[in-house]
């Protein structure tokens, strides 16, 4: 403790003397950083010495911050406390000790400290804010900087010291990053306690309307706790019909630019207070004072824009006739600061602008708070700050490259035919099938349906080897392409159900395509027999020319036994024919039959002039 009591007498910079002061004290197991069990040990040591300081601070008399003495380092002047915690920051930013060290001795000395020496405190740590922000510390001491200002939040008074509130809430808001979770209202709970108190009861002497005055404070009960309006349909119709009071108030005594200037104060921290005074003597004055009036005003807006915010339950939205109240209000609100001096319209859209980015982080926090912050894209310099060089590659990137370096060594890589093998429809939909199980306890978002590569190629294999799986698609999709058996039970009686209707009807029509193909079938045959009997028809009546152009008819005038056989089969069919012809009851078949007998008519009458030719022939033999 006595090298630290002697170190923080020591003029210059800390780097020159900081580190050399902890090997001496600790001597450390290794030259420029502390185990666990040396930051401990140092960590009580500077403790020990803080609070040695503030005690013989608090019995001097002098403030914390300034104590003990003066020592110059070439810009500024500091006491012992402030040089101590330089060198504590100094070693944190170097990670020679433990970061959050620097975070618990600020912690100690505000706590040991008036609210009049956390004020001095607090401006050190304002001053140091880059350096305790620092990513190494900062994961360190969040939490305990946290704490610190709270504790420090809570000992303060919300009406007497409002600046010195104001300046820790500003601190925390530029030392944590913007997404940060414990300064937001997730719930969007309010603050129900903050109660503002009025007379209930007129007093003596006074010279307004107590009807009024009530009315008009009765306002920050709803102002206090607005879900409480959408919740309970009495009370908003009461609010409306008191709002309503206050603001035809406002509308028949207007305040003149000459008077809006008059009683506007310029400087507005000098007498600013959290909140206005309730005496009933006092209300003729707040109404004249234009930035009362705002300050009502603006709280309406705050709560229409909150009764009108997205992200709510069911039971909070407002109904279509609380929206249409609530758009009414809203324009009166707005005209009335607009003519509010003074700069009413300036102040209207400055409040606009203001409620709009409320807005928005109504929706941030509705999206459950994603992070605004993106990681800087760091481009890599080669040495010599020159961009480095795109690697080549053989073949065009490294994929078709290292697939060419594996043939080379092992050749049989592409000849092997397990190589390129399209799987069993069974084992690809295998993966899905377990994905299905409900006992395998398989996350939705990990299921092999959400890969849309995965799907298409299995819709490709069910095509080709399982299409009455395949046909399953359009009723059950995806999952219902899954062969049968490897579902599980409880999941397989679903996709064995009925068909559907769409089935159903596709059966039907095939039925009935089937009966029509074999109607169609058994009128072909009849068609064709009639076509041959005309046939036989025209070769029985051309028989005569042929069998005395060719001399085959015996002399004795009887036909031979072949000729016998040929005539009476030809007549049979003859006759077959004509009994089909006669019968038949569809004329379009008997145009059909007409025509062909012609096309072999014709026919015939072209084959029967070889045969003249070989009769001639004959007779001249």
């Amino acid at each position: 403790m006595d090298l630290f009591r002697k170190a923080i007498l020591h003029p210059g910079s800390p780097e020159e003397f900081a580190l050399q002061t902890v090997q001496e004290a600790i001597k450390p197991q290794r030259q420029t950083k502390l185990v666990q069990d040396e930051n401990q040990l140092l960590e009580n040591i500077l403790r020990s010495l803080l609070q040695e300081l503030v005690s013989a601070a608090v019995q001097s008399g002098q403030k914390i911050m300034q104590y003990g003495q003066s020592i110059d380092d070439g810009e500024s002047s500091q006491g012992q406390i402030p040089r101590l915690l330089d060198i504590v920051l100094y070693l944190c930013e170097k990670e020679h000790i433990e970061g959050g060290m620097i975070f618990q001795l600020l912690e100690d000395l505000t706590e040991m400290s008036t609210m009049k020496n956390c004020e001095d405190i607090f401006g050190y740590i304002e001053s140091k804010q880059d350096i305790l922000g620092k990513a190494e510390l900062f994961a360190r001491g969040k939490l305990v900087m946290l704490r610190t200002c709270n504790q420090l939040l809570r000992r303060l008074s919300k009406a007497n010291d409002v600046v010195f509130c104001g300046r820790i809430i500003m601190f925390l808001a530029h030392f944590f990053p913007l997404s940060e979770r414990s300064a937001v209202n997730i719930k969007g709970v309010f603050n129900t306690s903050n109660e503002t108190k009025y007379e209930k009861e007129a007093p003596e002497g006074i010279s307004i309307d107590f009807n009024f005055y009530k009315t008009f404070w009765s306002l920050q009960e709803c102002f206090c706790n607005p879900p409480s309006l959408s919740l309970a349909p009495a009370k908003w119709h009461k609010f409306t019909s008191s709002l309503m009071v206050v603001l035809n108030t406002f509308e028949a005594q207007p305040i003149s630019d000459e008077e809006g200037n008059a009683n506007y104060l310029e400087d507005e921290a000098a007498a600013f207070n959290i909140k206005y005074l309730t005496s009933s003597k006092l209300m003729g004055l707040e109404l004249k004072d234009p930035s009362f009036r705002r300050h009502i005003l603006v709280q309406c807006l705050i709560l229409f824009d909150y009764l009108k915010a997205p992200g709510k339950s069911d039971k909070e939205l407002p109904s279509e006739a609380m929206k249409e109240e609530i758009k009414t209000c809203e324009e009166r609100v707005k005209k009335l600061l607009e003519i509010t001096p003074p700069k009413g319209k300036e102040f209207l859209r400055s409040i606009e602008h203001i409620l709009q980015r409320e807005r928005n982080w109504v929706w941030w926090k509705r999206d459950g708070c994603p992070p605004f912050e993106k990681q800087q894209i760091e481009k890599k310099l080669a040495q010599g700050g020159q961009k480095k060089r795109r690697q080549r590659w053989r073949l065009g990137n490294k994929e078709l490259s290292q697939l060419w370096k594996w043939a080379d060594q092992n050749p049989n890589a592409l000849t092997d035919p397990q190589r390129v093998r399209t799987p069993a429809i069974s084992d690809y939909w295998k993966p899905l099938a377990e994905d299905m199980d409900e006992s395998a306890g398989i996350e939705a978002e990990y299921h092999h349906k959400n890969n849309r590569v995965y799907c298409w190629k299995g819709l490709r294999f069910s095509a080709r080897q399982d299409l009455e799986g395949f046909s399953r698609f359009t009723e059950h999709g995806i999952e219902g392409v899954v062969p049968v058996e490897l579902l599980p039970p409880e999941v397989r009686s679903k996709y064995q159900g009925k068909p559907s209707d769409r089935s159903k009807r596709a059966k039907e029509e095939t039925k009935t395509s089937v009966q029509q193909a074999e109607e169609n079938q058994v009128a072909t045959p009849a068609s064709e027999v009639g076509i041959e009997g005309g046939k036989a028809d025209l070769e029985t009546s051309a028989t005569p020319m042929d069998t005395d152009a060719t001399g085959n008819i015996s002399q004795s005038g009887t036909p031979t036994p072949d000729e016998n056989q040929k005539q009476s089969s030809d007549t049979d069919v003859g006759q077959e024919a004509g009994q089909i012809e006669a019968d038949a009851e569809t004329p379009q078949i008997e145009a059909d039959v007409e025509a062909e007998a012609e096309a072999e008519a014709e026919a015939g009458t072209v084959d029967g002039e070889p045969g003249d030719t070989e009769a001639d022939l004959d007779a001249v033999g």
